[in-house]
């Protein structure tokens, strides 16, 4: 009874880590998760829709709780290879935060071009280097269970109504700019999947 049990757990635990193994293969290769997209607001939790501050206050966000969560219900879409979520703050206005994911790093840093408008001219870009892993914590019973955590390492402003490429190559990101107003600038920048900087 005892071997039985100890089987039963075995193979519980395999298949929990090949579940948990799929999970994070699948948010990298796509940015998502069960085939559901990370809601583009969590982007606007890490600073792109709160551009005064200086550095972003929310650095890391669970992702598997994001997804179908009442904070980021707004309705998602893809429109021309941007996931894009559009929330209506009055009757007249909205605001609307958008990503394009680049793909990751050989090391496995996730990089994202997102967009950010609160309804006027101004469409504002930034680039995102974002590490995802597992960590344990409680629920509220005290029960442990598993987070998927995306956590923002670095963000680099383009611009406003930036235009251009974003490529990968190794664990160095290639930014090929041929329009913006601020940020960046326009030409090119090289950088470490942790550090870019001007070429």
């Amino acid at each position: 009874m005892f071997r039985f049990a100890l089987l039963l757990a075995l193979i519980f635990g395999a298949v929990t880590g090949a579940r948990a193994a799929d999970a994070l293969d699948e948010l990298r290769a796509s940015f998502a998760i069960g085939g559901k997209p990370v809601p583009p607001e969590v982007f606007g939790d890490f600073g792109d829709a709160m551009m005064s501050d200086n550095r972003p206050v929310v650095v890391t966000v669970d992702a598997l709780t994001a997804i179908d969560s009442n904070r980021y219900a707004d309705p998602i879409k893809t429109h021309g290879g941007w996931v894009e979520q559009i929330k209506q703050i009055d009757k007249a206005n909205t605001e609307t935060m958008a990503y394009r994911y680049i793909g990751a790093t050989e090391n496995g840093l996730l990089v994202v071009v997102a967009w950010w408008s609160g309804g006027g001219t101004g469409v504002f870009h930034t680039l995102h280097i974002v590490d995802a892993g597992w960590t344990g914590a409680f629920d509220d019973d005290g029960a442990p269970y598993r987070r998927l955590t995306l956590t923002n390492l670095r963000s680099v402003a383009l611009g406003d109504r930036w235009e251009g490429d974003v490529k990968n190559v190794g664990n160095k990101i290639n930014i090929d700019t041929s329009a913006s107003r601020g940020g960046s600038g326009v030409g090119r920048v090289t950088g470490g999947a942790a550090a870019v900087s001007p070429q």
